[in-house]
């Protein structure tokens, strides 16, 4: 054999020989992925395993399948449904895909929910899983899926998803994989929308049933705590409005992003007080923080910003009128049967002849709402004036059925599909929880005043406010040194120091810091002190101090006080009409929309003694 064939032969042997570590290897490799499809399939034999043993001793394990912090809430929402019932494991799971999953991650934290991965999830045999949203691999996940909704009315298309003229929510490309429904139970507000899907998708009618809304119905339990929401914002007898804005390019904050400052600086403080409730995919694709800054102007001047899980719901409970888009919450105050002015009209993402489009045909429209707020102000004034009860709660009918039974409802087909006997316990919302929304107290406010005889009518705007104002009213040690000096009236608060375990030995008398103001701020005309709701001392430079008794303002019942440093802006007013007043003298005071009684005169020296 010459020497090149038998080359030839030791490279072929060295093939071979590589040949068959590649196949060697490909066999370790092939032994390996077996073990470890073993181990999976051990894994999730003892999965079932366990959840047939559970299952025997009557347990059940039920998923919470959430994509975004909107489901999310929808979905805790139905918590009481399963609730006092041990048998009943809930655990939860952040359904991947969306850019707001952030947020829903979050809010699971913030709960204390038992949270387990999307991989373990998928992995893992449910009893019943429930989602508010069909998007996502929800088919990944075994076990049957129930859907709720994620909203109210079925009432907007968002034409860069699914199908362009399908409501979202309502879309076959979603309710529908590979032919076959996603869900075994739609579980709808109103027949309306049986029908509607019965349209889009036959498929999936055949699964849906109709439960009401458990949103609405915590809504409607929570009316009772009206007051107690009310006092807790700090609302008084002013009217509350509330800005409601969706998500995406036709909402009120992408159509109007400046209403709220604009409506913030020029409707009257004694009046209104506003309040802003945005999307909750507002709070995730800007965070909190960048949305303070941006509404920083508004705040400044007390605008509520509630949380957009329960404390947005409370709010709309305690609001006198809303003003709107074609968000679902919209509807939601419709059945509370609150006044309603919308803003914007959704454009081409309404659906025509939905009950929001309904619902945004029969309401008043604030036409060209964002250009004139003294338009939009008596707007305000004449819904909530001329609002007959239950008129606006008719509009809401079509959207919601079953109202206070949704719970129930929704708890007889749960439990069916798990295969136990209902809890004996009822299945009720819970309640609203008092809003803690942190509202900032205005130290600073521009005053305009008109005065006739013992009449004095005194409004108050924030200190940036472009119309007429007649003075400057500062509270001395929360505003500004450039405001303090800038003030016509400087006043302070009594006991608004630390808690009486930290406070100084140090303090004043009336008399003694009226003194000390009038002579720090030497352009100043008068500086008071406010020690009740019911009573202030003050002292116009150069005249005498004087006791302010403030009376009520009763309504049918109801009694309302004014803010006492109002009062002493409209005294300030009269003293200076009045030059030489005759004393003592009681003070017909208009401020905000009632008129309280003021009783003015000398103050006596246990009061110019009174220390605080």
């Amino acid at each position: 054999m010459d020497g090149s064939c038998q080359s030839r032969q030791q490279a072929a042997g060295s093939r071979q020989q590589a040949a068959g570590s590649r196949q060697q290897a490909a066999g370790s490799r092939q032994q390996a992925a077996g073990s470890r499809q073993q181990a999976a399939g051990s894994k999730q034999q003892a999965a079932s395993s366990k959840q047939q043993a559970a299952r025997a001793d009557g347990r059940r394990t039920v998923l919470f399948a959430a994509r975004s912090a909107v489901a999310l809430h929808r979905l805790l929402d139905v918590l009481p449904v399963f609730s006092g019932d041990d048998r009943i494991d809930r655990r939860f799971s952040l359904v991947p895909g969306s850019e707001f999953d952030t947020d829903a991650l979050a809010a699971l934290d913030s709960v204390g929910a038992r949270c387990v991965p999307w991989e373990e999830a998928v992995r893992t045999p449910y009893d019943l899983t429930l989602a508010a949203s069909p998007k996502g691999e929800l088919d990944r996940l075994r076990g049957p899926l129930v859907l709720l909704p994620h909203g109210a009315g079925f009432g907007k298309a968002l034409p860069e998803e699914g199908t362009a003229d399908s409501a979202s929510g309502l879309d076959p490309a979603y309710l529908l994989r590979r032919g076959t429904p996603l869900a075994a139970l739609h579980a709808l507000a109103h027949r309306s929308q049986v029908a509607e899907l019965a349209v889009r998708c036959p498929a999936a009618a055949e699964r849906a049933t109709v439960v009401g809304d458990p949103t609405l119905d915590r809504l409607l339990a929570s009316q009772g705590l009206r007051d107690r929401y009310r006092t807790a914002l700090g609302t008084g007898g002013r009217r509350l409005v509330a800005l409601t804005s969706t998500w995406g390019p036709e909402s009120l904050l992408a159509r109007y992003p400046d209403l709220p400052n604009r409506l913030s600086t020029e409707l009257p403080a004694d009046s209104y007080q506003l309040a802003l409730i945005m999307h909750p995919n507002d709070y995730g694709r800007s965070g909190a923080h960048d949305l303070a800054e941006r509404h920083a102007p508004a705040l400044d001047t007390g605008l509520l910003t509630p949380r957009p899980y329960e404390e947005w719901a409370a709010v709309l409970v305690a609001a006198d009128a809303v003003l709107t888009d074609h968000g679902s919450t919209a509807l939601y105050a419709a059945a509370l049967d609150r006044p309603l002015l919308t803003v914007c009209d959704g454009g081409d993402e309404l659906i025509p002849g939905s009950p929001m489009a309904r619902l945004l045909d029969a309401a008043p429209r604030l036409s060209g709402a964002a250009e004139d707020t003294v338009q939009a102000a008596e707007a305000i004034v004449r819904a909530a004036e001329g609002h007959l009860p239950g008129s606006v709660r008719a509009l809401a009918g079509p959207a919601f059925a079953e109202q206070g039974r949704a719970l129930p409802l929704l708890r007889t087909e749960l439990y069916a599909r798990l295969g136990l006997t209902p809890p004996d316990t009822p299945a009720e919302p819970r309640l609203l929880p008092v809003p803690r929304v942190p509202a900032r107290a205005p130290a600073v406010h521009a005053v305009s005043a008109s005065v006739d005889g013992d009449r004095v009518r005194v409004e108050r705007r924030p200190p940036h406010y472009g119309g007429p104002a007649g003075h400057l009213a500062a509270e001395e040690d929360a505003a500004s040194v450039r405001h303090a000096q800038s003030a016509a009236v400087l006043f302070r608060r009594a006991g608004g120091g630390p808690a009486d375990g930290a406070r100084a030995v140090a303090g004043w008398t009336v008399d003694g810091w009226i003194t000390w103001a009038l002579d720090r701020y030497p352009g100043r005309r008068t500086a008071a002190v406010v020690l009740s709701a019911s009573r202030c001392l003050l002292r116009r430079r150069g005249g005498p101090l004087l006791s302010a008794r403030i009376g009520a303002c009763t309504e049918a019942g109801r009694v309302f006080r004014p803010d006492p440093a109002a009062v002493v802006s409209a005294v300030h007013c009269w003293l200076t009409a009045a030059r030489a007043p005759a004393l003592p003298a009681t003070l017909d005071c208009r401020i905000g929309d009632r008129s309280y009684p003021v009783r003015l005169a000398p103050a006596t020296g246990d009061e110019a003694a009174h220390t605080f």
